[in-house]
């Protein structure tokens, strides 16, 4: 096996780790190249898979630098939760030799697409081809891509709209539209709903909505859909996981439609999905009681 490692050396612990994995490792698989710049562009290295230590942070720059290809990455966790790096360093370490042999389980991730086509563009927001041939940014989002108010931080209006549909208007504070894998993350904070990774869908879940009546949807990942600006601040904003950006200005288009190509992860065999929500956010858990209460 060829591996490459993708190593987020300002997180405390990971720099060693580095140094004492790569001789270990290197007994039985290859180690083509380290990345710790985290600003390499993947999508030409030479690996069967790749390992990234460091967090989730850490894995959606590593799949959004992959630009599409089909490398499958295996996520250590050096930070605080860690839903898509699902390894903690022993873990990994356990779980090596499997790994080397093919014998853990790869799950599919879905990818957004998002691109914003300028107002005075006229264009088929539901034509692929013909967004992709007009738009004036694009990124792509494992987790999430969220449009946010921004400064000065007065409401925006929003429309959204599904396949074409006439769509509806609001106002408050944005609205994050989430893969299964993202729901964990800002969606589950606003108030959306924690989808399976291996249901088809996404989640639309507006931010600080002003109607008790708009709550989050949750569509197919095959609906294209399209959020234009009504209203917005000097700094409202496009964010793609957090990463990849771009400020939003009025009568602008943002079409989300879902990857032509997915995430491969690399999955831990003891991280279970209801186990992690109960381990890392306390899903389900009974209320605390204090005993000298």
């Amino acid at each position: 096996m060829r591996l490459f490692i993708v190593a987020n050396t300002d997180k405390p612990n990971v720099r060693p780790a580095v140094e004492a994995l790569v001789p270990w490792m290197s007994k039985r698989v290859t180690v083509t190249g380290v990345d710790t710049a985290l600003v390499q562009d993947l999508k030409g290295v030479d690996a069967d898979a790749i390992l990234v230590l460091g967090g989730d942070g850490t894995l959606l720059s590593a799949a959004r630098r992959l630009n599409g290809r089909q490398i499958p990455l295996a996520g250590v966790n050096f930070g605080r939760l860690g839903f898509l790096a699902s390894f903690t360093p022993e873990q990994f370490r356990e779980a090596f030799d499997d790994m080397v042999d093919g014998k853990l389980p790869i799950s599919s991730r879905q990818v957004l697409e998002a691109s914003v086509v300028g107002a005075d563009v006229s264009c088929n927001l539901t034509d692929c081809g013909d967004v992709a041939g007009k738009r004036r940014f694009v990124a792509t989002a494992l987790n999430d891509a969220v449009v946010t108010a921004g400064p000065p931080f007065h409401m925006i209006e929003l429309e959204l709209r599904a396949d074409g549909d006439s769509g509806v208007k609001y106002f408050g504070d944005g609205v994050i539209v989430s893969t299964p894998s993202g729901s964990t993350a800002y969606n589950v904070s606003a108030g959306g709903p924690i989808i399976d990774p291996g249901v088809d869908a996404v989640c639309i879940t507006p931010i600080c909505p002003h109607s008790l009546s708009f709550r989050p949807i949750v569509t197919s990942s095959r609906t294209t859909l399209v959020i234009a600006a009504s209203r917005v601040n000097e700094g409202t904003t496009l964010f793609c996981d957090g990463q990849a950006s771009t400020r939003l200005y009025l009568g602008e288009k943002v079409v989300l439609r879902r990857s032509d190509h997915d995430v491969l992860l690399i999955e831990n065999p003891q991280a279970r999905q209801w186990r992690s929500l109960a381990e890392k956010l306390h899903w389900a858990a009974s209320p605390r009681h204090n005993a000298n209460s």
